[in-house]
């Protein structure tokens, strides 16, 4: 599976996001890209900083954008994983990643399903949580286990896509620091992001790519000063081997070949699912055990 992988700043508009992304899209499939994945909500800036009911504008082209990005795939003959503002409805808004096949028609779709409420990302005012559910999208590259930035800290969201059969796990992301933390926190919420993640690749036995944003994006409400994407941007096989990891600064568009086939390899070595009790896990689902 030979995956383009597309890590960017914000560059001051949606029609400037759009051109540069267009032109990556095309490079990585002139280098052989068969599947390209785009960081979350990447059509424009991370508007979730604040609360600003203006936002939900932003939201209103989502058929038109839906409709662009179908366009753009078919052109190019890719499979592209995307990632929407959804208006569904008046006052229902979703978090979503639009997959297409390589002739532009819908291969799936996924709601966003955890939805975080922090200093800076403030998703709950904007989103409504998903309610499809952890299914993996059948496309002609595979079965893709699409799921979004902070769904990548739940384990049971990765194994969840597992056991319904995807080939490999995608995040995209947009997660940074505030410039205030000191270097010491910076490092531990970075190695911790990336940890977790390379932990579902291998308590799964399958790949996982994570694509962040980079650049400082401001609070124009001047609550914080601003976020400062991280990038980082990596892929990891069946045994969270890197097979690509992005700087922290630069824009990147990026070509990697996964060997979809090891999973099966590290699976007979390492059979973590042949091995799970499944007749001791009937509390998973509780909020707590007391």
């Amino acid at each position: 599976m030979k995956i383009g992988v597309v890590q960017q700043k914000y560059h001051g508009s949606k029609i400037l996001m759009l051109e540069a992304t267009v032109t990556a899209i095309k490079a990585l499939k002139a280098e052989g890209a068969e599947l390209v994945v785009l960081q979350e909500l990447h059509q424009d800036r991370y508007f979730c900083v604040n609360e600003n009911v203006e936002n939900f504008m932003l939201a209103e082209s989502y058929e038109e954008d839906v409709a662009f990005w179908a366009k753009v795939a078919k052109e190019s003959s890719v499979v592209l994983v995307v990632s929407l503002f959804e208006k569904r409805a008046v006052g229902l808004y979703h978090n979503s990643a639009i997959v297409f096949e390589k002739d532009g028609s819908i291969a799936g779709k996924y709601r966003k399903m955890h939805i975080p409420d922090d200093p800076g990302f403030y998703e709950k005012f904007y989103f409504t949580p998903g309610d499809l559910g952890f299914e993996p999208i059948e496309t002609s590259v595979g079965k893709l286990g699409v799921l979004i930035c902070w769904d990548q800290w739940f384990p049971e969201a990765a194994r969840l896509m597992t056991l319904k059969g995807a080939d490999i796990l995608i995040y995209p992301t947009a997660i940074g620091w505030f410039d205030e933390d000191c270097e010491a926190e910076k490092a531990r919420q970075l190695d911790a992001w990336m940890t977790v993640q390379r932990g579902h690749a291998i308590a799964n036995g399958v790949p996982v790519v994570a694509i962040n944003r980079i650049g400082k994006e401001l609070d124009d409400a001047k609550v914080i000063d601003g976020i400062r994407f991280w990038g980082n941007s990596f892929v990891v096989d069946a045994q969270g081997a890197y097979l690509y990891r992005g700087s922290k600064d630069k824009e990147e568009a990026v070509l990697v070949d996964i060997d979809t086939s090891k999973s099966e390899e590290i699976r007979r070595i390492w059979p973590f699912l042949r091995d799970r009790r499944i007749d001791a896990y009937e509390k998973i689902t509780y909020r707590f055990i007391d």
